[in-house]
């Protein structure tokens, strides 16, 4: 099993300034905060990245500025996926991966294919791509569930594919994916509300939302979890339940740049078609943030 993503990764959030330039800086910022304060592992581009209004250029930057900040402290994943497999296959070839551990691949979106559709898209990225593959499957994004056959096909296919971050909120799921997986394949939550249950059951952590802005709180519950220990780890997820529900009422990330504004680590801004969080959600979370311990 790669311990390298057993724990507590986060989805990193794109800071950008008023101008909508990418704020390097408040960046760096993130980063450190988190390495030390616990968190396990760094994730580069993907949803919470606003992976999808920045251009390759910014990319390039933003994985520069992650690499320099973090220095080889934790593993770093790198988000690249889409529902055009060739434009895929070419991002991965052109991109240097040598500091990167592995890459996070969403299953194709829009598109909406069958499931043997979704196992040939990532058989072909699994076949071209030098470094290990982390599935992504979040259907409430790409309107289409990689059910978990085809999550389990892939696994014992391909010794590249060693996880996927499971996003679909489905405790059926996660179950089964548990029950029947290799016993080296990482079952990863991407919920953050069930993170902790789908690690009591035997998962392998989360890649988180809110963890990077409570790091030190949201990764002890985390370890709790791997550890046994439910009744510690159940303590800290009601301290954490109000917070995780509001960063998601709106869209993410605005919700979750909104406590970080809250917490004078980046500024709110997010790039069209997202919208900041609403004045009354900011309060909430204002107040959540104030009254935190």
């Amino acid at each position: 099993m790669s311990s390298k993503f057993i724990g507590t990764g986060v989805a990193l959030v794109t800071p950008f300034k008023s101008d909508l330039s990418i704020d390097h800086e408040a960046l760096t910022n993130i980063v450190n905060f988190n390495i030390e304060n616990g968190t396990d592992y760094l994730v580069i581009c993907g949803t919470t990245g606003e992976s999808v209004t920045i251009t390759k250029q910014e990319k390039q930057a933003v994985v520069q500025t992650i690499s320099q900040a973090n220095n080889g402290r934790v593993p770093m994943v790198l988000g690249i996926g889409g529902n055009n497999t060739v434009a895929v296959i070419e991002e991965i070839k052109e991109t240097n991966l040598s500091n990167i551990d592995a890459i996070l691949s969403v299953s194709p979106y829009y598109s909406k294919p069958t499931q043997e559709g979704i196992y040939q898209h990532f058989k072909a990225i699994a076949e071209s791509c030098t470094t290990d593959v982390i599935l992504y499957n979040v259907p409430g994004r790409t309107s289409k569930n990689m059910e978990s056959e085809t999550t389990l096909r892939l696994a014992n296919d391909f010794k590249n594919i060693i996880a996927v971050k499971e996003a679909g909120n489905n405790v059926a799921q996660y179950l089964q994916l548990l029950k029947d997986k290799p016993e080296d394949f990482l079952i990863i939550s991407g919920d953050d509300d069930l993170a902790l249950s789908v690690v009591l059951a035997g998962g392998a952590g989360v890649i988180s939302v809110i963890g990077q802005a409570f790091p030190k709180t949201f990764s002890e519950m985390i370890r709790l979890g791997l550890n046994g220990n439910a009744k510690a780890s159940y303590d800290i997820h009601f301290k954490l339940m109000d917070i995780v529900s509001y960063i998601f009422e709106e869209n993410n990330p605005a919700g979750i740049k909104a406590v970080f504004e809250a917490i004078n680590l980046c500024q709110d801004t997010v790039r069209l078609p997202l919208v900041p969080a609403s004045n009354p959600l900011k309060e909430k979370i204002a107040a959540f943030v104030k009254d935190f311990k």
